[in-house]
């Protein structure tokens, strides 16, 4: 009898049929979550990592002794003392700020080696995309979702489709992972992977080292993909070989290596989108708006808006320009800088800092920065800033002038003192560039650590390749003598097994199943009939929506006024404003429509459709959405209509006139004053939510002898991952819950 056919699958599709729990008649499924970064139970806090990064001070630590008398905010110092307060009663593994340990959550995972092959994992930052560069399936969720998650160790999610991009050739002098991420975007646009996995190939990522991967995916979603993912070779490998929360040497390495080397696409395997890109064709690159697909090469100049015939894009373009300060065809290399930024989850580990000192160096033994520039290094995570001083590379940057910090977001986003003033220009090698990202008014350029070491030193935007084309950038000078450590020589604290909580019975949530889950006070969502605000713009981010000084609130209520804030408020009296969110009727809507594309994209905070929801508004149209936006404002109450651009465009005019719109989720209609009927489609799951107030988390909970007998499979068929450092230990399964405390120095 011949053997059955068996289906090219790709990597997505692999680990996608991996982690399946429960497949749900409508095509969705509840899939497990082997990892998770961030008054339920933990169901599995040997599973879980947690640590702080985003909103705290990046200054020197010689004095610090706690968390509340360290950080000044009060907003700041709260959040992080919850923190600590929750991770302490749930037993969840922590590195906190006096923690060696301590860094960027999407750094210190990989670091650890908590971050593996084959593995989903999610965290409440849209940039865990970056796991994905070792085979992981890796994204961002919500507030509510990381919740879900924390009860259940599993998520309700829709497959999305299969889109590789591959990149083959020998890239340029200069060019580096970054260069090629933002190119990437520059070419597919912000909302290019909207609804895909990107899977990258090709020869320039199978030459990348894991850090350069790590760059890459790490900005698969401001190209709108759910995740980005670089299939595990012996690259990946030898980067885990050896690290706390690998598997240990043994059988269980080899065990895991086995399984790591199935774990890419199948000849033949079917994908939806392809995109193919020469090497040769990408140069180094600097963006020029306030969104990452606005770049040129940095030998371009500044692009003419006259030129595009979209009246909505070349409305956008002119926006951009006027926010960035900046003049159709004026030379990007003349753009003068008043900040650099080296640091974030994108460009904050020691390879960006080597390749940043390389062009320090080659600026000459005397060079310094400009007395007009602020150059800031922030490192990625504590054990980067140490290896980084071992090596001398601290010693290059303090002498040629920059300031040399402690490890944390920083100035990626501006949640913390580290923050642009109104008009100040950044050369950063973070992630985002959208308005006021890096505080408010604060004008960024995103590029590589070279580049932003080429422009600290120069005082203005700077082609790299004039500071090491044809030289020798090894890290020698008369003075200084660096030497490349191995990161393993800092990996010697123990990750202990979480403490175990009092009262915990383990294994699966003590919740009962007809507990209302998310906080967000779902309800009922049937007909909605009212007044429109009408907004003519495409892309409009989540820093948009709300920015990050919000973002600090640990409630959900109480952001009416966040919303959209700096087109609400002037920001150098205070007052009102003639937005059109501020202006009668519309500062009673109860729905937003919107013309342009891609709404929502950005970040995965749930501050954007809690405040949303906070001024009244219940339902947004638009042609489309980020991913994560459109999850978040469901598992608010609240409904994302998805219309074409010319539906939403006549009922914007409608909006104008001031007419009613009525949206009808259970006919799926959204219906005009005239009797027109316009058709809109949800998915059906998320309808029926909606529809009857239910709760994500008790009807998952409904689930979970499937949810125990997938563990209890998942323990036979992948060991090395039950148990955290278990492992270590030479133990295997999930941690004991007999109830017994574990000892561990908070």
């Amino acid at each position: 009898m011949p053997a059955p056919v068996v289906k090219p699958r790709t990597l997505y599709d692999k680990i996608w049929d991996d982690h399946v729990v429960y497949q749900q008649e409508d095509g969705s499924a509840l899939l497990y979550i082997d990892s998770r970064n961030a008054g339920r139970q933990v169901r599995r806090t040997d599973c879980t990592l947690s640590t702080v990064d985003h909103n705290i001070p990046t200054l020197s630590r010689k004095n610090y002794t706690s968390i509340k008398t360290f950080v000044e905010e009060p907003e700041s110092r709260i959040q992080c003392m919850t923190l600590e307060d929750n991770v302490k009663e749930f037993g969840v593994t922590y590195f906190g700020m006096g923690d060696r340990r301590q860094g960027i959550v999407h750094i210190i995972g990989p670091e650890q080696g908590f971050t593996l092959p084959g593995i989903t994992c999610v965290c409440g930052d849209s940039h865990t995309s970056t796991h994905g560069a070792f085979g992981a399936l890796a994204f961002g969720i919500g507030t509510s979702e990381v919740e879900h998650v924390l009860a259940t160790q599993t998520l309700l999610q829709r497959k999305s489709k299969n889109m590789r991009i591959t990149v083959d050739g020998n890239l340029s002098e200069g060019v580096s992972s970054k260069d090629v991420i933002l190119h990437i975007i520059g070419v597919i646009g912000t909302a290019g992977g909207t609804g895909s996995v990107i899977e990258y190939a090709g020869s320039v990522f199978r030459n990348f080292s894991m850090e350069a991967r790590m760059s890459v995916c790490n900005m698969s979603i401001e190209a709108g993909a759910r995740a980005g993912m670089i299939a595990p070779d012996e690259t990946t490998f030898a980067y885990l070989k050896g690290r706390p929360l690998a598997p240990a040497e043994g059988e269980s390495w080899d065990r895991a290596i086995e399984f790591w080397r199935t774990l890419k696409s199948d000849e033949g395997a079917k994908f939806d989108v392809e995109v193919n890109i020469k090497a040769e064709d990408i140069a180094p690159t600097v963006s020029w708006g306030t969104s990452p697909q606005d770049v040129v090469p940095i030998t371009g100049i500044v692009p003419d808006p006259t030129k595009i015939t979209d009246p909505t894009k070349r409305a956008s373009m002119e926006r951009s320009l006027n926010y960035m300060g900046l003049t159709p065809g004026t030379r990007m290399e003349d753009i003068k800088v008043d900040k650099v930024f080296l640091g974030s989850c994108t460009n904050g580990r020691i390879e960006d800092l080597r390749s940043a000192a390389k062009v320090i160096l080659a600026a000459g033994p005397n060079a310094k920065v400009p007395e007009s520039v602020v150059a800031m290094v922030v490192p990625g995570s504590t054990l980067v800033r140490q290896q980084a001083e071992a090596e001398g590379l601290s010693a290059i940057f303090i002498r040629a002038g920059w300031d040399w910090r402690e490890a944390g977001c920083s100035m990626c986003l501006g949640m913390n003192p580290d923050q642009l003033s109104p008009k100040e220009r950044c050369a950063s090698t973070s992630n985002r560039n959208f308005e006021g990202r890096q505080g408010a008014g604060g004008r960024t350029h995103l590029l590589s650590p070279a580049m932003a070491a080429a422009t600290a030193m120069s005082g203005k935007l700077t082609d790299v390749r004039k500071f090491v084309g044809g030289k020798d950038t090894t890290y020698t000078t008369d003075t200084i003598l660096t030497k490349q450590l191995n990161p393993l020589e800092f990996l010697t604290d123990k990750v202990l097994p979480p403490p175990i909580p009092e009262g915990w019975k383990g294994g699966s949530s003590s919740v009962p199943s007809g507990a209302g889950g998310s906080q967000a006070g779902s309800r009922t969502f049937t007909v909605l009939k009212g007044i429109a605000a009408p907004l003519d713009m495409e892309n409009i981010d989540t820093d948009m929506i709300v920015p990050k000084q919000f973002l600090k609130t640990i409630k959900r209520t109480g952001l009416k006024d966040a919303l959209f804030y700096a087109f609400r408020w002037d920001p150098a009296t205070g007052a009102e404003t003639d937005f059109i969110l501020n202006r009668a009727p519309y500062n009673k809507a109860c729905i937003l429509v919107c013309t342009g594309a891609n709404f929502g994209c950005g970040s995965s905070r749930e501050h954007a459709p809690w405040s949303l929801k906070d001024f009244g508004i219940q339902c947004i149209i638009a042609p489309s959405f980020a991913e994560i936006f459109m999850t978040n404002t469901m598992q608010n109450g609240m409904l994302p209509c998805v219309l074409s651009r010319e539906e939403c465009k006549v009922l914007y005019e409608d909006a104008l006139s001031h007419k009613d719109i009525e949206v009808d989720l259970e006919k799926q209609e959204v219906r005009r004053e005239n009797g027109q009927i316009m058709k809109f489609t949800l998915d059906p799951f998320r309808r029926h939510c909606l529809l009857n107030g239910l709760d994500d988390i008790a009807l998952t909970l409904q689930k979970s002898d499937a949810i125990s007998a997938f563990e209890k499979r998942r323990t036979e068929e992948w060991p090395w991952l039950d148990g955290f450092a278990n492992v270590k230990e030479g133990k295997v399964g999930v941690a004991d819950t007999s109830g017994k405390k574990t000892k561990f120095d908070w």
